[in-house]
């Protein structure tokens, strides 16, 4: 799997606009301890609000690698940013990118890379020798966060899920499945770039076999639902063979993003849906409970849909994000404990 070296150095670039920074701004709230800085950059408009420094205080500092943590439009090296880079190379860091630009690509920043033996880490390549899915049951537990949809929250699920269970005491890993994921956690497979052949078993070099009270929290990508991206879905249901899913969507959302011609479905036939189809290389599969993005909610109107959906579907609701008792209660039933019962 890709291993990263951390602490980081963000590097803003020049964008302007904030939503295109989410990497850097995810990585300095999912892991403050290390982001170490932002590279020195006279064009940067954004910031994280960490300290910056140049290439080589950071390097003295401890950093090992500029982590590119925004996007370009087109995903491509911005070209007043290659000076900085190379600059970062030759103080010593490695340079790590989730774009779909490859960073080898560049010849000025693979010529500097080799020069100065650096390495060019680019997250949204996959490791060679992936093996074909075999479906044999690990040991160990996990837990796969799925969706109604895509882009609603899979990715803050698996990690503030991840987050309480190790404050409970749980021995309990992130598995990074997309490049920001991979980013945050320091390691991992970048899904969506594996031949579709080779998923489930990308999913089960992720979660491999462990202590029979450790729990790897799978990141989703996909859903079973959107007709573009389904099958990296499946795939990664069956590899991963949770014997937990928590069942991610966003209130309001009615028809699936991209294609307005295929429905969100309800909640009860999606979780039906994906407990169907984990049944293959886990018949004891369950749900965990239901995880709602409210983000353009406010409190008490957030309050009230999360209610009103624990009620209607009897499953722990709540929204990562705004944590609280309900996070607690679900993160409490996907460990096996009943909510209702005391």
């Amino acid at each position: 799997m890709t291993t990263l070296p951390t602490p980081y150095l963000l590097f803003m670039g020049d964008i302007a606009e904030p939503g295109f920074a989410k990497t850097a701004y995810g990585l300095h709230q999912w892991v403050p301890e290390n982001c170490l800085g932002e590279l020195d950059f006279a064009g940067s408009l954004l910031t994280t609000g960490l300290p910056r420094m140049n290439a080589a205080e950071a390097a003295g500092k401890g950093a090992r690698a500029v982590v590119i943590g925004v996007a370009h439009p087109g995903g491509q090296l911005g070209d007043s940013w290659i000076a900085p880079l190379v600059g970062a190379l030759e103080a010593g860091l490695d340079i790590i990118s989730g774009m779909h630009g490859r960073l080898s690509d560049n010849v000025v920043l693979a010529e500097t890379a080799r020069r100065f033996g650096r390495t060019l880490h680019d997250v949204r390549v996959p490791p060679a020798g992936i093996p074909v899915g075999t479906g044999v049951k690990r040991t160990g537990k996990r837990l796969l966060t799925v969706g109604t949809d895509c882009a609603l929250g899979k990715k803050y699920t698996a990690l503030s899920i991840a987050r309480v269970m190790r404050a409970k005491g749980v021995a309990a890993d992130f598995r990074a499945t997309g490049q920001t994921g991979i980013l945050i956690a320091g390691g991992g497979i970048p899904i969506d770039a594996v031949v579709s052949d080779f998923v489930a078993g990308a999913a089960e070099m992720l979660s491999p076999d462990a202590a029979a009270n450790h729990w790897d929290i799978v990141e989703g990508q996909g859903s079973l639902f959107h007709p573009s991206y389904a099958a990296v879905t499946l795939g990664l249901l069956h590899g991963s063979q949770p014997d937990v899913i928590v069942l991610c969507h966003q209130p309001g959302r009615t028809a699936i993003l991209g294609r307005p011609d295929f429905p969100v479905p309800a909640l009860d036939a999606a979780i039906d849906t994906y407990l169907q189809a984990g049944r293959l290389t886990n018949p004891a599969i369950r749900c965990g409970g239901i995880s709602l993005n409210t983000g353009s909610m406010g409190a008490a109107e957030a309050e009230a849909e999360i209610a009103r959906t624990e009620d209607r579907f009897g499953l722990p609701t709540a929204d990562p994000l705004r944590g609280g008792p309900a996070l607690e209660r679900l993160v409490d039933f996907c460990l096996g404990f009943n909510p209702r019962s005391g």
